[in-house]
């Protein structure tokens, strides 16, 4: 085996995100009271509970407090925002999923004076509610704003991003944004090998980026990959269309898994990289479970993307989203469901959608409209989530062939997949509390063993909860 370089002690490294219970406290507390100010939003949190399962708090973009709350908000760790354009000082909490927290230095309030919710289309949450007004911010612009209702003084607002984090309106060449979703929409994604459809693609990616730049791109490409995840995905439909009924959309997403073969991992991640991504922890969880994630985040689009791989014992050392790794004579979970299905940043698509949901009403919820839910792999306060029912893909028999040539399944095992298909996709019931921002490495390792195909046969049904 090729020598292999060991990591550096780095940020990538790290697994240790904190619990910001204060944190959260702080932006929970000034929610309440804004809700004893604003009925309209009151009613929508409980709306949004009781039809799509979710929670006002994973809905909000930012809030808008006083001096006065300003002190302790910085007390418990939100700081400048680097990236805070606008009009008022933004604070974020750099260690916490939360809120940013503007700060009006001529309100006298204490009670939030604002609160935005981000939706994914801001004209369809207008029309769900019945709402007339005209928005801030020209069509398919970077940022757009619409106040929904104001009452004693506290206002809800909702809003729109694409590929931005500041807070100014300004011109998007839309012919150029319409142009880049329909490149990414109706590229090709199967190639007789996936060297050339990898070469293909990072050309296709650095072509989006020279057309609308790099962030809007990411913009772009994962609205494109939900989109296609989506449209496999029976789970994801019921539950997109529930939000939609409330003009939500996905705006509640969390992170976008994707798989890879070990052959083709670092094309992945240069993918990622054109798009703005910047990675942060990493799994090495080959000694007990044969795979490895790479974790990024894309700061300016807000998207995180989890990608596995399988991944030996002797590999743990090893930096393998910068590192080729060398092809193996056999396949853990990972590796033979990209055999059966293809690369997932190919042909694919998605692994599965993670969105941030109330999660024991989301599994109730669900259940009622016939989408199990699988037992949970990770259940700490913390901290919850579990797969939807696995779809079940069809295999390409060229696929399956190749596997049996090289001897990666037995005859028995290509029988039954041609036959019964192999699960390929999930939606991903997640709530998390504290602000908690990473994963539970060992509950993770856990699912993956839970939906290796060869354990998954059609007639048996997955253990339900």
């Amino acid at each position: 085996m090729t020598q292999l370089a060991t990591l550096p002690v780095a940020r990538e490294q790290r697994f240790d995100w904190p619990l910001c219970d204060k944190a959260e406290g702080l932006v929970l507390a000034q929610l309440d009271k804004f809700l004893g100010q604003n009925r309209f939003a009151r009613r929508l949190g409980e709306r949004m509970r009781d039809e799509t399962g979710t929670l006002l708090l994973d809905w909000i973009d930012y809030i808008v407090v006083s001096p006065v709350q300003e002190k302790e908000f910085r007390a418990a760790g939100f700081a400048e925002d680097p990236l805070g354009d606008g009009p008022l000082a933004v604070l974020w909490h750099p260690e916490a999923m939360l809120p940013r927290v503007l700060v009006n230095r001529e309100s006298p309030r204490d009670f939030p004076s604002e609160v935005a919710l981000r939706v994914e289309s801001l004209s369809d949450f207008l029309v769900a509610h019945g709402i007339s007004t005209e928005p801030e911010g020209n069509v398919l612009s970077r940022f757009r704003r619409a106040q929904i209702a104001v009452e004693n003084g506290a206002a809800l607002t909702a809003i729109e991003r694409r590929g931005y984090r500041g807070y100014l309106a300004s011109e998007t060449p839309v012919q150029s944004l319409l142009r880049a979703h329909e490149l990414w929409k109706i590229r090709r994604r199967s190639f007789p090998d996936d060297a050339s459809g990898f070469a293909s693609t990072l050309g296709l990616l650095q072509s989006l980026v020279d057309l609308v730049g790099r962030d809007l791109a990411c913009h772009v490409v994962f609205a494109e990959e939900r989109n296609y995840w989506q449209r496999r995905n029976r789970a994801g439909q019921v539950q997109k269309a529930r939000q939609d009924k409330l003009g939500l959309g996905w705006a509640n997403h969390d992170h976008h898994t994707f798989r890879s073969s070990r052959r083709h991992f670092v094309d992945l991640m240069r993918a990622l990289e054109i798009l703005g991504f910047e990675r942060r922890e990493r799994y090495y969880a080959g000694a007990q479970a044969g795979w490895g994630a790479q974790i990024l985040e894309q700061p300016v689009e807000g998207i995180v993307a989890f990608c596995d791989v399988d991944l030996g014992a002797e590999e743990t050392a090893v930096d393998f989203s910068r590192q080729p790794l060398p092809e193996s004579d056999k396949l853990g979970t990972i590796g033979l469901w990209v055999g059966l299905h293809g690369e997932s940043f190919l042909d694919a698509g998605m692994h599965h959608l993670e969105c941030r949901f109330d999660y024991a009403l989301l599994r109730e919820q669900l259940a009622a409209l016939k989408v199990s839910t699988m037992n949970p792999f990770s259940d700490v306060p913390f901290l919850k989530q579990a797969f939807t029912e696995g779809e079940r893909w069809p295999v390409r028999r060229e696929r399956a062939q190749r596997l049996l040539d090289r001897g990666l399944i037995t005859q028995s095992q290509f029988d039954k997949f041609l036959a019964e298909g192999a699960i390929g996709s999930h939606l991903e019931n997640l709530q998390r509390k504290g602000g908690f921002k990473g994963f539970n490495q060992k509950s993770v390792s856990v699912v993956i063993a839970a939906t290796d195909p060869r354990k998954n046969p059609a007639k048996h049904e997955p253990v339900l909860a």
